[in-house]
């Protein structure tokens, strides 16, 4: 059996656009995992939901507003990290409001989702990759 690790809650959102790509973004320098491409989201909040997360993190880290009913849950990912272990529910989101504006991230860069796999990312989004590319 494993080693039991704390649990860490994030909540993350494939942004797809009108031509099928999605969305994804580098960590700035600094930052764990910096330089490797992630999709947007963040850290759930004790009593928040993880789509209220989305809402929350999609507008500090991108400027766009999400109505929850925008938020279609899709995937999961479960990783176990060096100090904890990560569970990520992965959302898909079609519509939003205003422009998507690189606010905490080094580069944003709209993918189809063939191309995603030339893009490093972190051990916890990589799986991820093959269900947006066979289902979008």
């Amino acid at each position: 059996m494993d080693e039991a690790r704390p649990l860490l809650l994030v909540a993350a959102a494939a942004l797809v656009d009108v031509d099928g790509r999605v969305l994804i973004c580098q960590r700035p320098p600094g930052k764990a995992l910096a330089g490797l491409w992630e999709f947007p989201g963040g850290k759930v909040e004790a009593g928040e939901t993880p789509e209220a997360c989305l809402i929350r993190e999609l507008d500090e880290e991108l400027g766009i507003a999400v109505a929850q009913a925008c938020l279609a849950p899709f995937v999961f990912a479960s990783h176990a990290y060096e100090g904890f272990h990560l569970l990520m529910p992965l959302y898909l989101c079609r519509r939003w409001d205003g422009q998507v504006t690189a606010r905490h991230h080094s580069a944003l860069a709209w993918v189809k989702p063939v191309k995603l796999t030339d893009y490093p990312m972190p051990p916890a989004d990589a799986p991820l990759v093959a269900w947006l590319r066979d289902l979008i």
